[in-house]
């Protein structure tokens, strides 16, 4: 019996330490330097400044942890994106940062479950974007005479992107006068955006069954790397 024992601890010798299995990468979330103090959080994220694709996910935060609750393809804005603090107005970029998700809107009824603020769009339904209006970066209902049309976004005219939506909160507690109005995280249309973020429509109404204004969700827009690296905000 002894012979067995100092052969079997000669073999554990010989064999080394056994591999301790490796800890499991840190989630995105976890990575990020402010993800708004609630426990949802949305990630949109592209590869580079200059990249119009990337991924949206939504996390649960649960005892401690970030759990991801799905994910879709995204879409950015035609030139890319930008630091949101120094963002200029009609430069077709999407701002970086973290912001709130104010409420949610759209020309079609809100899906089952949703538990957000909920605008319906209507015809006189309006987002300015007049840089001289009172109501810069507002809803307005119906368009104020200071809100010039060509300067404002009239929602029904997009019955796909506004199908529904959520509003992203930049630029938008205190409005900055040339920074940008009108950012939104909303469904699809033929190609990038005009500095939004866009997912398919099934993947919006899974997030709008989702977000609960109760745990506080937040959005986090950046890329991989860099001076607007997600992990900044």
């Amino acid at each position: 019996m002894r012979r067995l024992l100092v052969a079997g601890s000669v073999l554990l010798a010989l064999a080394g330490p056994v591999a301790a299995r490796p800890a499991p990468a840190p989630t995105l979330p976890s990575r990020l330097a402010d993800t708004g103090g609630g426990t949802q959080l949305i990630t949109a994220q592209a590869a580079a400044a200059g990249s119009t694709t990337g991924t949206v996910t939504w996390w649960n935060l649960r005892r401690g942890t970030w759990v991801k609750g799905g994910s879709a393809p995204a879409r950015f804005g035609a030139k890319g994106l930008a630091e949101g603090a120094s963002r200029k107005q009609g430069t077709d970029t999407t701002p970086t940062g973290l912001y709130d998700l104010p409420y949610a809107f759209g020309v079609e009824a809100a899906p089952p479950g949703t538990v957000h603020p909920y605008r319906r769009v209507n015809n006189r339904s309006w987002w300015c974007e007049d840089n001289a209006a009172r109501s810069y970066n507002r809803w307005v209902e119906p368009r104020p005479a200071d809100c010039r049309a060509a300067e404002a976004e009239h929602l029904i005219a997009h019955p796909t992107q506004y199908a529904r939506a959520l509003v992203i909160g930049f630029n938008y507690e205190r409005p900055v006068r040339g920074r940008g109005a009108g950012i939104f995280l909303h469904v699809n249309g033929r190609g990038a955006t005009s500095g939004c973020v866009s997912v398919p429509a099934a993947a919006m109404d899974r997030i709008l069954d989702w977000v609960d204004p109760a745990r506080r969700p937040h959005i986090a827009i950046g890329t991989r790397s860099g001076p607007t690296a997600i992990t900044r905000y």
